[in-house]
């Protein structure tokens, strides 16, 4: 599972203190976030991305906040890169690329995963899977919404699940179920 210093730095991971004795490490969580984004463009995977192990009721404000759903969800992310529209009630997004201004020649990073340790912790019990391997299923979910994949209609939802099962098969391939 060995990440390098710069897979450590491009991957950055923020556990809520409260969390952080039932989290997976850190390392674990860059490394499940690394292999799922290794499936991707090479453009995007050699990108940051940032991922953090939140509360419900942190979840569940951004939810609201951004999606306009007045409840938690498992998994929400944030792209740095493609915009668009949001799925709850008729509001715009509440961000635009435009007002983001980065150095002279510097990449945006893919974008921001949120995910609910609780919310994980359920959904594995109710599916009796290991809350590890429910984790990684989330992060590769999330990693896919940052690089523009949607399951808003059957075609992509579709395609998807196709590139889910490649990006689990990723983190099989990287040791994070032994």
């Amino acid at each position: 599972m060995g990440l390098t210093d710069d897979d450590m730095a491009r991957i950055r991971v923020h556990v809520f203190d409260e969390l952080a004795a039932a989290s997976p490490p850190a390392e674990w969580i860059a490394c499940a976030a690394e292999s799922a984004m290794s499936v991707a463009p090479v453009r995007a995977a050699e990108s940051a991305l940032g991922v953090a192990i939140a509360d419900d009721q942190t979840v569940a404000a951004l939810n609201r906040t951004h999606r306009g759903i007045d409840e938690t969800t498992d998994v929400l992310s944030f792209s740095n890169v493609h915009f668009g529209e949001y799925y709850g009630d008729d509001r715009p997004p509440t961000s635009d690329p435009a007002d983001f201004v980065l150095p002279p020649g510097a990449e945006p990073d893919v974008g921001e995963i949120v995910i609910s340790h609780p919310q994980a912790l359920r959904q594995a019990a109710a599916a009796r899977r290991d809350a590890r391997a429910e984790i990684a299923a989330l992060l590769a979910h999330g990693v896919l919404h940052l690089l523009g994949y949607d399951h808003e209609d059957e075609r992509d939802a579709a395609l998807m699940r196709e590139r889910e099962r490649a990006a689990r098969e990723a983190q099989r391939r990287a040791g994070l179920f032994d």
